[in-house]
């Protein structure tokens, strides 16, 4: 059990540093979590950190997921097995570039919610989601003789807000339901955010990737009598769509990792393995513009998104054992030196498109349909990702009449009498100008979610088109509306492909490839425009053209011996056939 005594930490008495790897378990499949544990292990380290995302565990309101991917007891059991600690982040809100910060998107049906303080409704929501969760974790606890030695109350809380009134709740929800061991926050080592994201007695970590001597300068303002630690020692970066690849120089890691060593400081490495955002799930910022996350989560780690090692795994593994302080190790008989290799790629080939869906004509059939007499945001329809279609029927002549989207989130296609007209976006002042001698025309939407904003002062992010649709001055009424969450295709109707397909014609296409022995391998869309791909019905996320990400990673474990089936839904532009190779392309 983790103690907390002055500066100094003791685990089962012993005094220790915590050396801790991130590694979120819904980033990667259950198969690869072992794999991924021991060579945390392997490095040297005796812990592992991970969130809990609120939004996959509680999809839909009151309604609750503990499987597959979600399984956190089994993950944390995984952990305890191959000889670690486990550090748990149950908050709320994770940030963590992922979908929403982790909070639900059905949250945003209640008009008046506030985000992150002590609103009436927030605060039922969560206590209701603790009341499953807590219960789950609790046996897990170092206090029953489980791994998990300290557990946060919030999430880098002084970078949104200062209700301390808010964080002792979180305080007291944990504790109430049983959690006994050391609780702690996690900020920015600034004033404002020491100042406004933590409680007098609660245990202070903070987060950076350089210049330790004077993040340690900053928190000593705010404490001097409990342990240093860095829960997030940033040892990359993650990637924006439409900008660079982000990474960090080995040994500019390694030179401030030897600094927080030598200073007594435990560390967390942010992230150990970063994984994958598959599906819909990963976030977006927002500065001056929306920024929408890459598919992959790779962040440059100590392990690749594959889970193969690197030079700063390899790097950092020598320091550790070069290293004369000392480091605690979880006492368990199957606690070993583990044997690490890379996992075997494999290039599959090409794969050839036969069959074709056009989203238009299976709309009914993959779609809930409504009627509405104004614009509605998906969040009314309870979506929470994925696209939908805005329909309706404009009964006059049109003469170059400039079409406004008041607020698209977050990329519309528009179509006019069945004709592509163009693309407006969130970031975007695109005009559309729209003429027609008929007096029964045809208006469609299609507006893709690209990821809600997971950080800062903008997270309420509603979806789709969020306050209405003008020619002109003119608001336009009597709206059929399509919800796409696209997680189930099985209703789609294919056909045989078409010899010549027109562009910005958003369809389905569907090939098959076979496979003798499933490896990982990586799959090349530079052929394609912009959509997501499914492998065998999983949705391994979304690709773009624009980078920087070039391929998307495809575990083996989604593969099986023999026929196996792609579909990929492309908004823009059909490329006739992906390839399967060993390697990732980054810009």
């Amino acid at each position: 059990m983790l103690r907390i005594h002055k500066d100094k930490l003791f685990l089962d008495e012993e005094e220790t540093l915590l050396i801790s790897g991130a590694m979120h378990y819904f980033r990667t499949l259950p198969e690869q979590w072992k794999d991924r544990l021991e060579k945390i292990a392997a490095a040297g380290f005796n812990c592992v950190e991970t969130y809990a995302p609120w939004n996959l565990h509680e999809p839909i309101e009151n309604t609750f997921d503990f499987s597959g991917m979600l399984d956190v007891e089994k993950f944390i059991k995984t952990a305890e097995e191959v000889g670690l600690y486990v550090i748990f982040r149950p908050s709320p809100y994770i940030c963590a570039e992922w979908e929403f910060g982790g909070l639900p998107s059905w949250l945003l049906k209640y008009n008046d919610i506030a985000f992150r303080t002590m609103d009436k409704i927030y605060i039922e929501k969560i206590d209701r989601y603790y009341d499953m969760l807590i219960p789950k974790i609790k046996p897990l606890l170092a206090s029953n003789g489980g791994p998990i030695i300290a557990v946060q109350i919030e999430n880098e809380y002084g970078s949104y807000g200062n209700d301390s009134n808010y964080l002792k709740y979180l305080e007291n929800a944990l504790t109430q339901r049983g959690i006994d061991i050391p609780l702690f926050t996690s900020d920015g080592p600034t004033h404002y955010m020491l100042g406004g994201g933590t409680l007098p007695h609660i245990w202070k970590t903070i987060n950076y990737g350089s210049k330790t001597e004077e993040a340690f300068e900053m928190l000593n303002n705010y404490q001097t009598n409990m342990p240093k630690m860095v829960m997030e020692f940033w040892i990359g970066w993650f990637d924006h769509w439409g900008h660079g690849h982000i990474t960090r120089e080995p040994k500019n890691m390694i030179d401030e990792f030897k600094k927080i060593l030598d200073n007594n400081i435990s560390v967390n490495f942010y992230m150990f393995h970063g994984g994958t955002n598959f599906g819909f799930m990963s976030g977006a910022n927002f500065d001056i513009d929306y920024r929408p996350t890459v598919t992959s989560y790779d962040y440059d780690s100590l392990l690749t998104e594959a889970g193969d090692l690197t030079e700063k795994y390899n790097l950092t593994k020598s320091v550790l054992e070069s290293f004369n302080g000392k480091i605690s190790v979880k006492k368990h008989k199957n606690h070993k030196f583990y044997s690490v290799q890379n996992s075997r790629k494999k290039n599959y080939g090409e794969v050839k498109f036969t069959k074709q869906a056009n989203l238009f004509r299976n709309l009914e059939s993959i779609s809930e349909k409504y009627s509405s007499p104004t614009i509605k945001p998906m969040e009314y329809f309870n979506q929470s990702y994925g696209y939908i279609v805005y329909e309706t029927e404009i009964p006059y002549i049109i003469k170059n009449m400039k079409l406004t989207l008041q607020n698209v989130r977050d990329r519309a296609l528009v179509f006019f009498n069945d004709e592509f007209k163009g693309v407006i976006d969130r970031n975007s002042n695109q005009e559309i100008i729209l003429n027609s001698e008929s007096t029964n025309n045809n208006l469609k939407i299609l507006v893709e979610n690209m990821g809600r904003i997971n950080y800062g002062a903008q997270l309420k992010d509603f979806k789709g088109i969020t306050e209405g649709v003008r020619l002109e001055r003119q608001f336009l009424f009597n709206w059929n509306i399509y919800t796409l969450p696209m997680n189930d295709i099985s209703n789609l109707n294919f056909q045989p492909l078409d010899c010549e397909i027109d562009d910005n014609n958003p369809s389905f296409y569907l090939g098959t490839f076979e496979v003798d022995e499933p490896c990982d391998t990586f799959i090349t869309f530079e052929n394609w425009s912009k959509g997501h791909i499914y492998v065998n019905g999983f949705n391994l996320g979304r690709y773009w053209e624009i980078g920087p990400q070039k391929t998307l990673y495809l575990p083996k474990d989604l593969l099986k011996s023999g026929t196996n089936e792609i579909v990929i839904f492309e908004l823009h532009k059909f490329g006739e056939y992906l390839n399967l190779i060993e390697n990732p392309i980054l810009e």
